[in-house]
């Protein structure tokens, strides 16, 4: 078969592929060129997810006919203005946004450059170009396109639905409009505004918080860091305030979103300790650094970068998160104690009242039930306490610790503990699988996991297999393990801090981890999930009876303890009431 050139509408059609994958890489090409051209207010608008229409309005600098007629050529850009391919400053340069959504759509452009007498407008049906005319356009540019892929019905059919393309439309926008604080942003769909967002100047913290909601800034921490000239900045959530996905994590390159394989891998490691794998936190990034050291141009839609010292990005990240994680390892989100008021909140639909004089007492109000005395009523009795836990058990000074006094022990489960301005609900679990699991940690790094022998070695049933490539550093952990046969493992040793362990529960875990992860190499990288596994199985249990200095000790363990606020899970070990806000709830505030 001969070789032959390509028709010139088809070449852009199969470039227009590459460019606009769906509705939401058009809005993302449109608006960045709003942004590239400084515009300080851009309004989206779309219909039928997208496929309908994209409108994109801005006031920035517009465009002048000739412009406009070079806009819509392929490699035509203004861009690079001296052709340097390795310092590039704006949002996009390929030179292929406009001509490749005029060949599978129906586009038109007004605008109008300042200064200009009147503005220009053009009309590109599927790839034909109509004559430029006159417009009245006042200021900026509007671009509107109708019909997508109409030119191209296979592309059309694998779109998904309206609501799904909406939503994708709706996360470009927000995460550009994250990096612009000082522009406004407005979108609407068929079913009216979604959003709009003010302009907030140079206050980056703002855009976040209009953007990921004020909940999100009650529980997130500052970043600041730099090393080599890469500058990092930015907010993270606590441990405690995380997602199902990582939809919430926005990271940016030089004002640029990337959804880049590493930086995902640095915030997932940053927070291992601190969330379980099916547990994502949420984040705010801004890295900032000398374009030369970076190649923005590895990927069609320009969502994934490539640094000259990866390495230095990464550690860079991960170290910056883990520090700040380390300084607020004992603050916990802030959003459980107060969803815990509103549900009390929400379930008292009495009306106010104010509170009795101070000297009042029921048995001598004129309502008092008949026989009601001052001595306790039989039919107030609950029994006996869940826990040997007294105000006068706990030394006096005790409350002024952070984590206050021990006062009672809820359900065997929780820990009631009081503090100078406020009162502690800690989940002793929880908090005491954090305790062991740093120790575990401490313990192999500076002198290697102590084990113990097992009087009877136990003999656990699983395929030889599952844990045959890992044996070396499972011993590493003090948990020695040999085949025994088909069909079994056989445990000699296990660490020495858990004490009594269920060995078949705990070997059972580690090998659903090792087949989670694929290879010893990926049980290698997260040696420290097997110590969480471990610290899991010996915490104390909910339902264990303590007494006061028990829960005293776990207190004071939990002020000294890295990542204290938190377990291994990600869930919360303690939530903290203010007396202020139980006032509230009793009428007294």
């Amino acid at each position: 078969m001969p070789v032959r050139r390509l028709d010139p509408l088809l070449v852009d059609r199969i470039a227009a592929g590459e460019v606009v994958e769906r509705p939401a890489s058009a809005v993302k090409e449109l608006v960045e060129n709003a942004l590239d051209a400084g515009a300080t207010r851009i309004d989206v608008a779309v219909e039928q997810g997208g496929k309908g229409l994209i409108r994109v309005i801005d006031d920035g600098g517009g465009m002048d006919a000739r412009d406009l007629a070079l806009a819509i050529e392929r490699h035509a850009t203004s861009k690079i203005p001296d052709g340097d391919l390795t310092s590039i400053a704006t949002l996009g340069f390929r030179g292929e946004a406009l001509p490749s959504i005029a060949a599978v759509a129906d586009l038109t452009i007004e605008t109008r450059a300042m200064g200009a007498p009147h503005g220009c407008s053009i009309r590109v049906d599927a790839g034909e170009k109509r004559p430029l005319t006159a417009s009245n356009w006042p200021r900026g540019t509007k671009i509107e396109a109708r019909a997508l892929f109409a030119a191209t019905p296979a592309r059309l059919k694998f779109l998904k639905t309206e609501r799904t393309e909406t939503a994708a439309i709706v996360d470009v926008v927000k995460r550009l409009a994250m990096a612009h604080p000082q522009t406004r942003f407005s979108l609407s769909a068929d079913s009216g505004a979604l959003f709009d967002y003010a302009a907030c100047g140079d206050d980056s913290a703002r855009r976040m918080f209009q953007i990921l909601g004020e909940e999100f800034a009650a529980n997130a921490f500052r970043l600041e860091a730099e090393r080599e000239g890469v500058k990092l900045s930015g907010l993270a959530g606590l441990p405690t305030y995380s997602r199902g996905n990582a939809q919430m994590q926005y990271v940016y390159v030089n004002g640029r979103p990337v959804r880049d394989k590493l930086f995902a891998g640095a915030i997932r490691a940053a927070y291992l300790d601190f969330l379980s794998h099916d547990r994502h936190p949420v984040a705010a990034l801004f890295i900032e650094c000398d374009p030369r050291s970076v190649d923005v141009n590895v990927h069609p839609a320009k969502a994934e970068v490539r640094f000259a010292d990866p390495g230095l990005v990464r550690g860079l990240v991960v170290g910056a998160l883990k520090q700040a994680l380390a300084e607020k390892s004992h603050r916990s989100a802030d959003t459980n104690a107060r969803a815990a008021i509103d549900v009390l909140a929400r379930g008292n639909g009495a009306p106010y009242r104010a509170p009795p004089p101070a000297n009042w007492s029921l048995p001598r109000s004129p309502y008092a039930p008949a026989g009601f005395e001052d001595q306790p009523q039989a039919a107030f009795d609950a029994g006996a306490p869940m826990a040997d836990a007294r105000a006068h058990d706990a030394p006096a000074q005790e409350p002024e610790s952070p984590l206050g006094a021990a006062r009672a022990q809820l359900h065997e489960t929780y820990i009631i503990a009081q503090t100078q301005d406020g009162l502690v609900i800690v989940d002793q679990h929880a908090a005491h699988e954090r305790i062991v699991y740093e120790k575990l940690k401490r313990q192999r790094e500076e002198t290697g996991v102590a084990r113990q022998m097992l009087l009877i070695p136990a003999v656990v049933e699983l395929d030889e297999n599952a844990l045959a490539s890992a044996l070396d550093e499972l011993a590493a952990f003090g948990l020695a393990l040999e085949t025994f046969g088909p069909g079994a493992m056989l445990v000699r040793e296990t660490p020495a801090l858990l004490g009594e362990v269920d060995c078949k529960r705990l070997v059972e875990d580690i090998a659903d981890l090792l087949v989670e992860e694929g290879d010893a190499r990926g049980l290698s990288r997260r040696l420290d999930q097997v110590l969480a596994t471990c610290a899991c199985h010996h915490s104390v249990r909910a339902g264990r009876r303590l007494s006061a200095p028990e829960m005293n000790a776990l207190l004071r363990e939990m002020e000294t303890t890295p990542g204290a606020a938190q377990c291994n899970h990600g869930r919360p070990t303690y939530i903290e009431l203010k007396l202020a806000d139980i006032e509230k709830l009793f009428g007294r505030r």
